[in-house]
Parts: C-alpha cells; sequence; structure tokens
C-alpha cells in the first residue's frame, strides 16, 4: 500500500509539473519543456531509488544511513565554503545539471544513524549512543544555522525529538524540549530578519508583501470544487515559483477541492499506514528509525501545504514528489525506500535473525537463549 501511495504521488507529479512548468520556464526565457524533462528525470530516479533501498536488509539501511550522514555532513559544510548563494542563503552545491542541496539528505540518513545509536546503547551498557546523538544534532544544528536554514533545522529537531520520545524519554524531558524548541523560535524571530518579515506578515495582514499568499489563497477559491481544468489556471502564470513551493496551489486551481483532499489522503495512507505497521513491532531500530522517517515526511508535507494555505508563515519547502527539484526528489524516495526497508514483512529461517541481531536488541538475546 505504501508502495502504491508512493507511485501516486510520482504520477501526480509529473501531471503537476505538465500543468505549472511550462509558464514558469516561457517567463524566464527558458524553453517551456524545460522543468518537466528535467523533472521526468528526477522522478525517474527517484522511482529507482525506492525500488533499490526498500531491497536492503536492516543492515544495509544501517551502512546506507550511516555513510549518507557522514557524506551530507561533509557537503552540508561545503556549502558554507563554495555553495551557490540564492536570496541570501548558501544551501546548494552546483552540479552541472542541477543544484543539490545537501541538507535534504541529511534528514533521512541521521534520523536511522539516531535509531542505530538510540538502539545500541540498549545491549552496550557504557555505549554513549545518546550522547552522540545529541553530539551530531549539534553539528547539523550549527550548520543549518549559518546557511541559514530555519526551516530545514525546525524539521530535523522535530524529528529528533519525536525519535527521543519514541526511545522512551519521560514526559519531563519532551517538555522540557519543547520549550526549548520555543526559547530558539523567539531567537530565531530576534535573530533573523527574514523569520522575523514571515512571522510578522503571516500574524497582520497589513505587514509587508502578501502577494504570492493572497494569489495562491485566490486560486483555491477560483478552483472550487472541481476545478477550472487542466491548463485552464491563471496561477502559474503569476507565481515565480508556481511549480515548487506553490504547486498545491495550482492543484487547487486546475483540479479544485476534491483533487486536493485526495493528495491529503495519499500522504495520511502513507503516514498512517506506517505507524500502524510500527505498533506491530519490537525491534526498537525500527521503530525509532521509521518513526523519525515518517514525521519528517508528513511534516514536510504539512509545511508546505499549510503555507500555501497561509495556515502558517511562509516556507520555502517542496511539496514531496510533487514540486519540481531533484535534491527533494531523491532525498524523498530516499526516505521511502528506507521505510519499505524497515517495515516490509520478512520470510525464510534467517528472517527473525536479520531483524534483531543489527539492531542489537535485547529480545533477539533473550529468544536466543
Amino acid at each position: 500500500m505504501t508502495l502504491s501511495a508512493t507511485g501516486v504521488l510520482i504520477a501526480l507529479g509529473y501531471i503537476l509539473m505538465l500543468a505549472a512548468s511550462p509558464a514558469v520556464a516561457s517567463r524566464i526565457g527558458a524553453s517551456r519543456d524545460m522543468f518537466i524533462l528535467k523533472q521526468v528525470i528526477f522522478l525517474s530516479i527517484a522511482g529507482a531509488i525506492v525500488l533499490a533501498v526498500s531491497s536492503l536488509s536492516l543492515t544495509g539501511v544501517r551502512r546506507l544511513a550511516l555513510i549518507g550522514s557522514v557524506v551530507a555532513l561533509a557537503a552540508t559544510a561545503l556549502t558554507l565554503v563554495h555553495g551557490v548563494e540564492i536570496k541570501g542563503a548558501r544551501r546548494w552545491i552546483a552540479l552541472p545539471l542541477m543544484s543539490v542541496q545537501p541538507s535534504e539528505f541529511l534528514k533521512p540518513c541521521f534520523a536511522v544513524a539516531t535509531a542505530w545509536l538510540l538502539a545500541r546503547r540498549r545491549t552496550q551498557r557504557y555505549f554513549p549512543g545518546l550522547l552522540l546523538a545529541f553530539g551530531v544534532f549539534g553539528v547539523i544544528l550549527m550548520l543549518l544555522k549559518s546557511q541559514p536554514d530555519i526551516g530545514m533545522l525546525s524539521v530535523i529537531t522535530m524529528v529528533f525529538m519525536t525519535q527521543l520520545f519514541v526511545d522512551g524519554l519521560p514526559l519531563f524531558f519532551v517538555a522540557a524540549g519543547v520549550a526549548a524548541m520555543g526559547g530558539a523560535f523567539m531567537m530565531a524571530y530576534i535573530v533573523f530578519p527574514h523569520v522575523r518579515s514571515r512571522v510578522e506578515r503571516f500574524l497582520h495582514p497589513n505587514v509587508g508583501d502578501h502577494y504570492q499568499i493572497d494569489t495562491a489563497l485566490r486560486a483555491f477559491g477560483n478552483g472550487g470544487l472541481l476545478g477550472r481544468g487542466p491548463g485552464e489556471g491563471r496561477v502559474k502564470d503569476l507565481l515565480p515559483d508556481a511549480h515548487a513551493d506553490f504547486v498545491f496551489a495550482v492543484a487547487g486551481e486546475e483540479f479544485g477541492l476534491l483533487v486536493c483532499l485526495g493528495i491529503v489522503c495519499v500522504f495520511l495512507v502513507i503516514v498512517l499506514r506506517t505507524l500502524l505497521k510500527l505498533m506491530r513491532e519490537d525491534d526498537p531500530f525500527v521503530i525509532v528509525g521509521a518513526s523519525g522517517l515518517v514525521t519528517g515526511f508528513g511534516l514536510q508535507a504539512f509545511v508546505n501545504m499549510g503555507s500555501t494555505l497561509h495556515l502558517i508563515p511562509t516556507k520555502g519547502m517542496t511539496l514531496p514528489l510533487i514540486s519540481y527539484g531533484g535534491s527533494s526528489a531523491m532525498s524523498i524516495a530516499l526516505t521511502i525506500g528506507m521505510v519499505l526497508a524497515l517495515t516490509r514483512k520478512r520470510v525464510g529461517s534467517n528472517a527473525m535473525q536479520e531483524r534483531y541481531q543489527p539492531a542489537g536488541d535485547a529480545l533477539y538475546r533473550r529468544r536466543a537463549a
């Protein structure tokens, strides 16, 4: 079911790119098919990544996450020196055919690496798994703050806090963590002008420029229940990021409320299906890892749709597998592939050993004894 829902998102990505991208490409003087052709390649690679990663064993997922974390951390640090600056932020590394945002890949790899660190300390009494997890998170915090990328930092922080809670963190410390996040948000509001501007524009409709949000909300109103029809929308001619951050508005105008609700339901299917499967798991590595992965996936979808509908302050974050973007599509494919690899049913004589031994779960040792 999760794999089928992922296929639906990829198909929606193709359809909405056909609807939104030609107008954006023409406006910047490029070929009308430029974004479409690129996204076809990106989504094809994403589909291959989902299938390849989902077939890995638990050990393979762990090794991929550890190696990916090291590479993504190094690449994120590299953006501060040789990164491409866009709108005052250095988050991308320029490659011949595309720009890569390393922090996108850091999100799923860090979630699985954290799960391994937290699970391993269950059997090795003096293994500093929790301390190491906080240390890596501190490095990520400093790197993303320096770019700056407060939105990505907020998502990774929420993923990390969710994993600590699922792993058994007492409610007192959970409340302390929430309070610390509130304090960090206030500091970001004070220190970063772009954060302050977005919050003030969200809270005060008469302050600042509301052109993009107002245009997106009008698009939803124009679409109504069934939409104006494919190709009949106007928001793609008005918004510079109609194919990326505001692709949900294009869907609302051309295909209507029912299709938008269908998109929301597809994301809910992936999130809820994963959580329901985890209720039948007893391997802490699988539970904590998949919980972090699906939390990051769901939060990214919520941030994009919520900001487009003016439910939260605007944040430039893509809609998973639907918005234009190579880094986003491939990192989301990596996330879904890891979720499938962690939660898929395993058969055969070595299934029990593969399932418990890599995480170092004490339950495996008790059953073996």
